[in-house]
């Protein structure tokens, strides 16, 4: 039996005794996509026709680490809209890439079809309070990498530009962005060169060297108007009060 037919196996052990009563579900990740490598754990989306909340559980399963993403039709449409929003489809792409197991498989197919649509169609455009929250961080950090700075504290800003840079990069040509060890992936399907300076660019920069990081950060920011901060505003939620935790009266 190859690691794949062990996984399902696995996978199906782990449907039928902790989820009873499920309609049906998505196995994925790399070991189902045959990518698998050492400590790989296996995604599995489980829908019931109703809960009363979707939940996320790991566990291990045989030689198997499990993540488990339960859900119902409503939550896990919640879900849906929640990754397409923040450009991240991580159950997007578990549904659209998943092998469908389970009593109700006609309904997965369906799922799983509009799953495939939605990874096609690319996020929503980049534009508005979005794109200028992503340019506030991107400029205050490409600020931050001005002037004569330790090489610590270089890194650790580098470290904060990773994230919204490829946002910034992958979002702004309409192309889903990822986080992790998805982002050089996304940028080499998305253009091999790109991907080539941007994993270069903070090679360099992890070794003190932050010209080529600079370069690059601007480039990408002049794509979308140039820097941004002065004008940056954000309001508070209405919902952003509580009582007072001190006492006005005492002081």
């Amino acid at each position: 039996m190859n690691v794949f037919e062990t996984a399902m196996q696995a996978t199906s052990t782990v449907l039928a005794s902790r989820f009873p009563g499920y309609s049906f579900a998505f196995a994925s990740g790399s070991i189902i996509r045959g990518e698998g490598t050492k400590g790989s754990d296996i995604d599995l989306v489980v829908v019931f026709d109703r809960l009363e909340t979707a939940w996320r559980e790991t566990f291990i399963e045989g030689d198997f680490p499990f993540e488990a993403f339960v859900q119902d039709p409503e939550t896990l449409s919640w879900f849906f809209e929640s990754d397409i929003g923040r450009g991240y489809p991580v159950i997007i792409h578990m549904v659209a890439t998943g092998q469908i197991l389970g009593p109700d498989p006609g309904k997965g197919q369906i799922w799983k079809e509009y799953a495939a649509s939605v990874l096609r169609a690319g996020p929503p455009e980049l534009t508005g309070e979005k794109l200028n929250t992503l340019k506030y961080q991107i400029t205050d950090l490409l600020d931050d990498l001005n002037g004569e700075r330790a090489g610590s504290e270089v890194r650790a800003i580098a470290a904060q530009l990773y994230q919204p840079l490829a946002d910034l990069i992958l979002l702004g040509r309409g192309t889903w962005s990822g986080k992790g060890k998805w982002i050089p992936r996304l940028l080499r399907d998305l253009e091999q060169g790109l991907a080539d300076r941007f994993d270069d660019a903070f090679r360099q920069a992890a070794l003190g060297n932050v010209e080529d990081l600079r370069i690059l950060t601007l480039a990408e920011l002049n794509k979308h108007g140039g820097p941004f901060f002065a004008g940056d505003k954000r309001m508070a939620s209405e919902q952003a009060r509580r009582p007072s935790l001190v006492d006005m009266a005492a002081l």
